[in-house]
């Protein structure tokens, strides 16, 4: 049985106006139920180890989001145990949910970047969708160079943060990771994309989540 870590924000709210927040909830969703039909073990970890909150409730009405919601996912979710107390050798592939929550915890947060190069470099699948990909901003390699660099990725876009959330988040995440050498691909706003390159795989906004989970577990199984 293939094992999944998903790691999930524990900030509940976010920027100089206080912007209530959380992991978005199909971000989570969507994967968790990809990873489940796949007959994975999915298990979860937080940076501090306190209940993460979600965002996006009022998106219960779709199946795998309700599914997540009355069921086993949110359980366990709440029983996120702290990312340096999990084993993270045990674990073929760790995945990063989206919603604002990431970039307040996320972005300098030294183990988690430690956690991330360790999977990596030992060729366990990355993946991370929407804002989840500041958990690969400074991300530092053995060789000295980013994580990002040269890599083909996506995350939530300039122009997608213009109409969201600009004024709450501490910094443009499409710079950021483009300044670092990222290889920057973008779709339409609010339009899917999914990107796997090697063993990183990324997306760029909620309607991207479920074609990271579809790529990460086609590495997984070596397809």
């Amino acid at each position: 049985m293939k094992k999944i870590l998903f790691i999930v924000s524990n900030a509940n709210v976010i920027g100089p106006h206080n912007r209530r927040t959380g992991n978005f909830l199909p971000e989570v969703a969507h994967p968790y139920a990809e990873f489940d039909r796949a007959g994975y073990q999915i298990d979860f970890a937080s940076p501090s180890g306190d209940t993460p909150y979600l965002d996006a409730l009022w998106l219960a009405d779709d199946p795998d989001n309700l599914s997540f919601l009355t069921g086993k996912g949110w359980q366990d979710m709440q029983k996120a145990v702290k990312l340096a107390t999990a084993d993270i050798k045990m674990y073929d592939a760790i995945f990063i949910p989206g919603g604002l929550a990431p970039m307040v915890d996320m972005a300098d947060n030294t183990f988690l970047k430690q956690t991330i190069k360790g999977v990596y470099e030992r060729k366990g699948v990355v993946g991370a969708v929407c804002h989840g990909p500041v958990a690969l901003y400074n991300v530092i390699l053995s060789d000295g160079s980013y994580l990002v660099q040269g890599k083909n990725i996506s995350s939530f876009t300039t122009l997608e943060e213009d109409n969201y959330a600009r004024q709450d988040v501490p910094f443009d995440l499409q710079t950021a990771l483009t300044e670092q050498g990222a290889i920057y691909h973008t779709v339409e706003p609010w339009a899917p994309l999914s990107i796997a390159d090697g063993n990183l795989v990324t997306g760029q906004n909620p309607a991207s989540a479920k074609g990271v989970a579809e790529k990460m577990i086609k590495l997984l199984e070596g397809n």
